[in-house]
């Protein structure tokens, strides 16, 4: 009893302290169903948005990582990180219960003071910063190889405005991210939410389709069925990125009517499970359809004049214009909570203004580049894993207040063990992929696509990946 007293009464100094920091002064509890006048959503509506903001882009590069850990051990690691997701998912709201906080910064802020308070709101900040840039870049370039498939053979769209892949991030811009941006209550995205996913699943059928009357009559490259590759921890670092919701699980929550223990894990459970089979069933058939010639962005396999897969560019084009707000929600929460701590409640000249200048910054940074893949890579393991398996395992271990190696711990440990290996081992292999001069590739037309005979095309390619495979694999043939 003495030492639950002693902690209480830390807990509460610990409050005290950084009562001008961060909105933690305003006593706001996690878990209360309050009565403030805010709409709430249904279980239905957030989970439409908590799968939203798991799928995102990184759904279509599962069968790239298949191929990196190979097919066989690359399924087991999707199903293996979505239980990992979906248990360091409720160590982050246990940790927000335990620490009495209803956002990351304050709960990292309670458990390590002003220096985890620091740290964590940089890279809350700049995981979500540099994702709206990723999807402003694949909007740009998408929409546009699609409005140049449009002007035909004669190019007449090539040369005009419409062909400019700036022109189409400023109206992609103005139009659609902005507005929905400027939403103040994440409550509102549901049904833009649900949009996104039933677009996902047109893809997803696309993809099917193509399988059956395109890709069957490209020949599986050699070594396509081994059951693992020595490229795990790139396959882990994909994985982790599709699965990352952590930064804006507590906006999300917050948002969910009467949010008991019970129904968020509903919310929570299901979710990554719709997100797990999504993410399964895109993996194996992209990787069925081109085994070893699988590329990074899975719709750049597809032929630059396929229609149906010109019209899944552009769906998912408007996917990612639907998840970018929620990006921006956390990002404009973060800048809210570490500069005005005292005024959780912003006027709308304040969140109008935050919101154009984050929108704003996004735009002109994707203008500017075409290639992020290096930055990506980089965003998913120095920032991604602290995020949803680091920091909310070692946040729960501090605020239980039990020995280190007592048996309730064993699973954060495991969980921060994970994203460490994930950050250390992804951090290097970017290194690695940097220092050897590699290049963005993307919006190249395949091979088999040039070719007029698809079958002799692609079997006359496949001999340069023979070596590739076979000097990949863990258990060659």
């Amino acid at each position: 009893m003495a030492t639950e007293g002693t902690y209480i009464l830390g807990h509460s100094q610990t409050l005290s302290d950084f009562s001008e920091t961060s909105s933690i002064s305003d006593t706001r509890h996690l878990v209360e169903d309050k009565d403030d006048g805010k709409p709430r959503s249904n279980m239905p509506m957030t989970s439409f948005n908590f799968i939203n903001s798991i799928i995102g882009s990184g759904i279509i590069g599962i069968p790239f990582a298949l191929r990196q850990a190979g097919f066989g051990l690359g399924i087991i690691l999707v199903i293996g990180v979505a239980l990992i997701t979906d248990f360091s998912i409720f160590l982050l709201i246990e940790a927000g219960h335990l620490s009495n906080t209803d956002t990351y910064q304050d709960m990292v802020l309670v458990a390590f003071g002003r220096p985890g308070f620091y740290i964590l709101t940089v890279l809350q900040f700049v995981y979500p910063f540099i994702a709206m840039v990723s999807y402003n870049v694949i909007i740009g370039d998408t929409v546009t190889k699609f409005v140049l498939w449009c002007g035909g053979e004669g190019e007449t769209l090539a040369h005009s405005v419409l062909g400019n892949r700036q022109f189409i991030i400023f109206l992609s811009t103005l139009f659609i991210t902005l507005p929905l941006s400027l939403y103040k209550n994440i409550v509102k995205l549901g049904k833009w939410a649900f949009l996104s996913i039933v677009l996902i699943v047109f893809i997803l059928i696309s993809i099917i389709v193509k399988l059956a009357i395109f890709a069957k009559d490209i020949p599986p490259t050699p070594d396509a069925w081994q059951f693992a590759n020595i490229n795990i921890t790139q396959a882990i670092a994909i994985m982790a990125f599709a699965y990352m919701c952590h930064h804006n699980t507590f906006l999300i929550h917050s948002s969910l009517e009467n949010p008991t223990h019970e129904r968020w894990g509903f919310v929570t459970h299901f979710s990554v499970l719709f997100a797990m089979v999504m993410l399964l069933v895109l993996g194996i058939v992209g990787y069925v359809s081109f085994t070893g010639l699988t590329q990074g962005d899975l719709l750049e396999n597809y032929c630059h004049d396929d229609i149906l897969m010109n019209v899944a560019r552009v769906a998912f084009a408007v996917t990612i214009m639907l998840t970018y707000p929620v990006e921006c929600f956390v990002t404009r929460d973060v800048i809210e909570n570490a500069v005005f701590p005292s005024n959780p409640d912003p006027p709308m000249w304040r969140h109008v203004t935050i919101t154009i200048l984050i929108v704003f910054f996004t735009a002109v940074v994707s203008m500017a580049t075409d290639c992020l893949g290096i930055v990506l890579e980089l965003n998913g393991t120095i920032a991604a894993a602290p995020l949803a398996y680091i920091i909310p395992a070692v946040c729960v271990i501090r605020l239980r207040q039990e020995a280190f190696l007592s048996r309730g711990n064993i699973g954060p440990i495991l969980v921060a063990l994970f994203g460490i290996c994930v950050c250390v081992i992804g951090f290097i292999m970017a290194m690695v992929n940097l220092a050897k001069g590699l290049t963005c590739s993307h919006g190249q037309e395949m091979p088999y696509c040039i070719h007029n005979n698809l079958t002799s095309a692609a079997q006359s390619i496949l001999g340069n990946h023979t070596n590739y495979a076979r000097s990949h694999s863990l258990f060659p043939t």
